[in-house]
C-alpha cells in the first residue's frame, strides 16, 4: 500500500569531544539508564535551541519566530520602526492593548531583579509564559495599530478587532513555530501542533562521567611570598564525558505543509531543518571544552509509512571501535525493520566520513551534504505538489 504521507527521518552518529554539553541540576552531564548501563544523554530541548539558532543563517528572518515573554517590547519596537515619531508611552499602551485585549494574552509586571539595575525594559509588561510567535505576526499586529491610530478612539477600535487579532496570532506560519509547535495553555485556539520530533541523544556505549580539577593563578601577584600565599587564586572541578551519540529526529512534511500552506516553502523548511539539526551543537561549557563536532554518519530517509526511531540498535552497548560497530548495528536494524514491517523508504541518503562508516553504503550510495539537501528539497516539493493517492 502506498500513501501520500511524506515523513523525513534523520539518523546520525556523532562522536563528541570531552565536554559537558547538557547539565543536570547538579552541574553533571545528563545520563540515562538504557540496556542495563549508564549512557551519556543530551536532552532534545538542548539540541532544539541550537537548531533554531542555526535557522538564522539558513532562512529569511521574516519567516522565523521569537520565543519570549517580552512580547510587549517586541511589538512596541515594531510599532516605532514603522512610526518613529510616535510617542513612546503611546506605543507601549497600544502594544499592551493589542496583546491583552485583542489577542487575549495574559500580561503581568516582570519579577523584580535583586541587586540589578533596570535595563530600560523591565518596567514593560510581559506575558506570563514564553510565547513563540512569528515576526510576520508582529508586523500584521503593527498594521492593526496603524489603522487604530486613524480612529477617534484607538483603544476602542483595537478591542473591536479582537476576532481579527486572534486570527492573526493563530494563523502563524513562521517556520520554526510550525516545526516545533506552540502551546498556549490559556487559549488552545492559539496552539500550533509541532511537525518535527526530536529524540534525546544517547551514547551507543556505556559512559561514566569524569571530573576535571582545575586551578587559576592571579596574574597580578608578582611575588606570592609577599602575600603569604603561594597557592592558586581559585580552584574547582567540573564533570565531563565523551561519547559516540545516536541522534534522531523526524519531520512530518504533510503536517508542516498544513501550517505553511506552500509545497516549495515546506520543502525548503525541511531541508533547513535537516541541515540545522545535523550541523548544530549545544553550547554548554563550549569555551571550556571546544567540543564542536560534526556527525561521522547521517542517514536520512523519506518514508510514506511512519517514522521509526532505531535506538534499539544500541540496547546492547556497542564495543570499540564504537563508530564502526554502531554503524553496522544501525544498518542491520533499519534493514530488518524495512524487511519485516514492509516499510522500505521511498528514498535514502547516506552522508558519511571515514572507513568506519562504510557499512552504511548498504543503505544507499554515499553522497555529500549539499547533494542530499538538494535531493530532499526536490522530492518533498514534488510529493507535496502532486501527492500519490492511497492505493490498496
Amino acid at each position: 500500500m502506498s500513501t501520500n504521507r511524506t515523513i523525513i527521518e534523520i539518523h546520525a552518529l556523532e562522536t563528541t569531544a570531552a565536554g559537558n554539553l547538557n547539565r543536570d541540576d547538579t552541574g553533571s552531564p545528563k545520563t540515562v539508564e538504557y540496556g542495563g548501563v549508564t549512557r551519556a544523554r543530551v536532552s532534545s530541548q538542548a539540541w532544539k535551541r541550537p537548531t533554531r539558532e542555526a535557522f538564522k543563517d539558513l532562512l529569511d528572518p521574516k519567516d522565523l519566530g521569537i520565543r519570549t515573554k517580552r512580547v510587549v517590547e517586541i511589538l512596541h519596537d515594531h510599532i516605532l520602526t514603522r512610526l518613529p515619531d510616535l510617542d513612546d508611552a503611546l506605543a507601549v499602551k497600544l502594544a499592551e492593548t493589542v496583546l491583552k485585549d485583542g489577542a487575549g494574552i495574559k500580561l503581568a509586571k516582570p519579577r523584580a531583579k535583586k541587586n540589578a539595575e533596570d535595563d530600560g525594559n523591565e518596567a514593560l509588561l510581559q506575558s506570563q509564559y514564553l510565547l513563540f510567535m512569528g515576526n510576520r505576526q508582529y508586523d500584521r499586529l503593527t498594521d492593526i495599530v496603524i489603522e487604530a491610530l486613524e480612529q477617534d478612539d484607538p483603544a476602542k477600535f483595537i478591542k473591536s478587532m479582537k476576532k481579527t487579532i486572534k486570527q492573526i496570532v493563530a494563523d502563524d506560519r513562521a517556520v520554526d513555530v510550525a516545526l516545533f509547535g506552540r502551546m498556549v495553555a490559556d487559549d488552545t485556539d492559539l496552539n500550533v501542533d509541532a511537525a518535527a520530533q526530536v529524540a534525546h541523544a544517547i551514547s551507543v556505549q556505556a559512559v561514566d562521567s569524569e571530573s576535571d580539577f582545575f586551578t587559576a593563578v592571579d596574574d597580578a601577584k608578582q611575588n606570592s611570598d609577599e602575600e603569604g600565599d603561594a597557592g592558586a587564586a581559585m580552584m574547582g572541578q567540573i564533570e565531563f564525558n565523551a561519547a559516540t551519540f545516536y541522534r534522531y529526529a523526524n519531520v512530518d512534511a504533510n503536517r508542516l505543509n498544513d501550517t505553511l500552506g506552500d509545497a516549495n516553502a515546506t520543502a525548503k523548511a525541511v531541508a533547513a531543518f535537516v541541515q540545522a539539526f545535523l550541523t548544530s551543537m549545544p553550547q554548554g561549557k563550549i569555551n571550556t571544552f571546544a567540543h564542536g563536532t560534526l556527525p561521522e554518519l547521517a542517514v536520512v530517509n523519506v518514508r510514506d509509512t511512519q517514522a521509526v526511531n532505531l535506538v534499539g540498535a544500541f540496547e546492547r552497548p556497542v564495543e570499540p571501535d564504537y563508530v564502526q560497530n554502531a554503524t553496522k548495528a544501525l544498518v542491520r536494524r533499519e534493514q530488518e525493520f524495512d524487511d519485516v514491517y514492509g516499510i522500505t523508504p521511498v528514498k535514502t541518503w547516506v552522508v558519511r566520513i571515514g572507513d568506519d562508516t562504510a557499512a552504511a553504503d548498504a543503505l544507499a550510495e554515499r553522497t555529500s551534504m549539499r547533494e542530499m539537501l538538494d535531493g530532499i528539497t526536490t522530492i518533498v516539493s514534488e510529493r507535496l505538489s502532486d501527492p500519490v493517492q492511497d492505493q490498496e
